[in-house]
């Protein structure tokens, strides 16, 4: 009886008594409980660091005796070579694998690693390990046999993930005539305690069982047992390899009959049975050329490491298969193939705990948001190109995505979790969504693409709050910051305005950082100057945090403050400073900002006086799929309120000068399938009582923002003039695009464009054609910290 209550002889009952066809239904079944849809693979380069080792395994043919003339281990500039093909190939993992210990037996090993400077095989492979990493960037897997503590401890830094296959409980298959007679590094329990301390190290751990080497069925089910025991009181087995024996010729065991395609579908299924749906299970497709089909109705979610530039050099008769087969066979069984990287979701998103810290910004730098591989080189802010998408290989769109797409079209809330579901939809179902949600936009929205002619006004880069993200903010003073500190004059705030409306505008957006020395007055007085020398021009004006600040350095309520800025002049109200409305996410990104309750309590107020506001996230760096589905019902749930929301504005992380990115604490930003897919699950998700979908074309560029007016955006947001928020965390598409601009872009996708106002009516005429005959921009004038000039040094009344 294992630790877990199950034993050994009632599994094997039920897997005997059961047909295979039941056993392997079951097995599917439980497998979709938690990968649904996606089948994953590792796109590897394979580095056999030495194929000498201490042990004799009777099947294997990877291990050698030492060669005169043969050096016993590969070179450093050998190790770079094979590392830098895999990483031009586009590989993400480095795969060590090597001989057991074979300084221990082999003189020339240990001389080998004597004149490198090194004492031991483990202390090489740390130092190559170190070295792929720094060079090419690809994180390395280490298979270099059992392992002490030790060994483990100076691994770990260096190899995101490790592995060992128990292969085989039986202690009988050490004896003489067995397979691992001679070969004192497989007996089960070194093993066993090698996965144990794995686990303590917290290092995500492959293992898994040889099928076919004379063990019994009741012997597999006991290895399976006591990984799971293993499992349980650690939560370290990432997955679970279940591979067949293949003959070799030249081997003591050429002659052993290989496993049917039956005992290896019988295993996974079992196995799946025994770990539940959560258990990564894989089989090496490899080994089973043409049993795909079949593995995947087993209970397989992953295909394991597939190289598109190095053999296999432990079955090195067995070609990998190409991943378009591979994708192509895994979509006949309704599956989509999805490339992950050398360590599994669930642990990309717990990196804290179970990967190094040194080893965490290469892993954010490689991962999507749901963790697995990152594909494409686009990222917002960069001026590279968006699209087209790859072609869709599923033959039929999931249904359970079908479903939550209709009850959402009805105007059905979602729950978080099928909001989660959406943003994690791909192939065929990802086209499914956007084309969803870009038909709901023309029921809605119609064929007019609007936007606004605006001027961005940024009053100040000092703030006292420390945002994680933020590189526009230069602290609370002006000494060894990152770069110029500002703090405008009223003046050139108000010639701004004048300059904005000679050219069109209908609206200026005032937003800053939270000076220490602005108090409530000083907004009031931004308000009052502008309208006072344009009239007419709408103010869209101060975030939430910035209301928030201004009414407590007044001593006023929120709504007080309100109603005062409404009669200063106030129009609306930017909803930037939401970020993630999940405060787990706040906490590591803006901890001293407002908690997302605090956020939507200004935002309400706003409403409740009168004054409309915009909704945003900005996404893409620590947070999930969930935190996202938090966010959009938590605006939801306010709009049914309140109907204060104009529109929604998805604003994707920029990374390139972010600090919390360069410290490498956040991912670069969304891939562009989650950039649109944010989009398009918007515009599902917030129908009908948000009609308006914006994309930004300073996050997303020209192309991209092309893809989500496809994709249920409806608005192409403002034309800025001056854009200082996003430039500074490096941003390549500019400060303005002007209406012309603006107006080839919505033809080109065969739309029309309208000139709007912040409350989405169309622009007067006259505004129109002074935007059209805009004359260029004036220099601005950034005045410094201390100028007299300064708006921290205005002395303003209140009333």
């Amino acid at each position: 009886m294992t630790a877990s209550g199950r034993s050994v002889a009632a599994t094997l009952e039920r897997a005997t008594r059961l047909p295979l066809e039941t056993l392997m239904t079951e097995a599917a079944a439980l497998r979709d409980a938690a990968h649904p849809r996606l089948v994953s693979y590792s796109r590897k380069v394979f580095i056999p660091l030495t194929k000498l080792c201490r042990d004799v395994c009777h099947y294997c043919t990877f291990a050698e005796r030492p060669r005169a003339g043969a050096a016993a281990y590969l070179a450093p500039e050998e190790v770079l070579a094979i590392a830098r093909a895999g990483a031009a190939a586009g590989c993400q993992e480095a795969l060590f694998t090597l001989g057991d210990k074979p300084e221990l037996r082999y003189r020339a090993a240990a001389d080998a690693l004597a004149a490198r400077g090194f004492r031991s095989t483990i202390a090489y492979l740390a130092e190559m390990c170190r070295a792929v990493a720094s060079e090419t960037g690809l994180l390395a897997h280490v298979n270099p046999g059992v392992m002490t503590d030790a060994d483990l401890a100076l691994l770990r830094p260096v190899s995101v993930s490790m592995g060992l296959m128990l292969e085989s409980a039986a202690e009988r298959l050490m004896a003489p005539g067995e397979v691992h007679h001679g070969s004192p590094d497989k007996h089960p329990a070194a093993r066993l305690e090698c996965i144990r301390l794995a686990g303590e190290r917290r290092i995500p751990f492959t293992t898994g069982i040889l099928i076919g080497i004379g063990e019994t069925r009741a012997e597999r089910i006991e290895a399976l047992l006591r990984i799971d025991e293993l499992h349980r009181r650690h939560g370290h087995i990432q997955e679970v390899i279940i591979q067949n024996f293949r003959a070799k010729p030249g081997t003591r065991a050429s002659a052993a009959p290989e496993p049917g395609l039956e005992e290896l579908l019988w295993t996974i299924a079992v196995a799946r049975l025994i770990y539940g749906p959560a258990m990564n299970i894989q089989a090496p497709p490899n080994l089973s050329p043409a049993a795909y089909p079949a593995l995947i109705r087993a209970g397989l979610n992953d295909w394991g490491g597939v190289s598109p530039v190095t053999p296999d050099h432990v079955n090195p008769e067995a070609p990998w298969p190409e991943t378009t087969a591979l994708a192509a066979a895994t979509a006949a069984e309704g599956k989509i193939l999805v490339e992950r990287l050398a360590i599994y979701p669930a642990y990309v998103a717990a990196a804290e705990r179970w990967v190094d810290a040194a080893l965490r910004p290469r892993l954010l730098e490689a991962a999507d948001t749901a963790g697995y591989a990152r594909l494409d080189r686009w990222s917002p802010g960069l001026a590279v190109a968006a699209g087209p998408w790859a072609a869709a290989l599923a033959p039929e769109v999931d249904g359970t995505v079908r479903r939550l797409v209709a009850r959402a079209g009805a105007g059905e809330p979602l729950a978080e979790s099928d909001l989660a579901a959406l943003f994690a939809v791909r192939d065929r179902d990802f086209r499914y969504v956007i084309a969803a949600a870009d038909a709901l936009r023309r029921e809605v929205a119609g064929d007019t693409v609007r936007y606004v002619v605006n001027r961005n006004i940024n009053y100040t880069n000092i703030c006292y709050f420390r945002c994680r993200f933020c590189a526009f903010s230069k602290g609370k003073t002006s000494d060894a910051l990152r770069g110029t500190p500002y703090d405008l004059a009223l003046e050139e705030v108000v010639r701004r305005a004048r300059e904005a409306w000679a050219r069109g505008a209908t609206e200026v957006c005032l937003q800053g950082g939270i000076h220490p020395d602005y108090t409530g007055a000083t907004y009031l007085a931004l308000c009052r100057a502008i309208k006072a020398a344009v009239p007419a021009m709408h103010l869209h004006a101060f975030s939430p945090l910035e209301i928030r600040q201004g009414a407590a350095t007044l001593g006023i309520g929120i709504a007080e403050f309100l109603s005062e800025l409404k009669s200063a002049g106030l129009g609306s109200l930017p909803g930037t400073a939401a970020e993630v409305l999940d405060d787990p996410v706040r906490a590591v990104i803006c901890p001293d900002k407002l908690t997302a309750v605090e956020w939507l309590e200004v935002v309400a107020t706003a409403h409740r006086v009168g004054l409309a506001t915009t909704a945003t996230i900005m996404f893409g760096h620590v947070e999930d799929a969930f935190s996202w589905a938090r966010h959009l019902r938590r605006l939801r749930d306010l709009q049914e309120r309140t109907g204060g929301f104009t529109e929604f504005v998805p604003l994707p992380f920029v990374p390139l000068e972010a600090p919390l990115y360069l410290k490498g604490g956040a991912r670069r930003g969304p891939t562009l399938r989650e950039a649109v897919l944010m989009h398009a699950v918007a515009r599902l998700a917030l129908h009908p009582a948000l009609p308006n979908i914006q994309t930004s074309w300073v996050k997303m560029g020209v192309d991209g923002v092309k893809l989500c007016l496809e994709a249920g955006a409806n608005d192409l947001g403002g034309t800025l003039m001056n854009e200082s928020i996003s430039r500074a965390a490096g941003t390549q598409h500019g400060q303005e695009l002007p209406p012309e601009q603006m107006q080839e872009i919505i033809a080109a996708i065969g739309r029309r464009a309208e000139q709007r106002d912040t409350l989405y009516r169309p622009a007067l005429p006259e505004r129109v054609a002074a935007a059209e005959s805009a004359a260029p921009l004036a220099p601005v004038i950034e005045t410094p910290v201390g100028d007299p000039r300064a708006l921290s040094r205005l002395v303003v009344r209140t009333a």
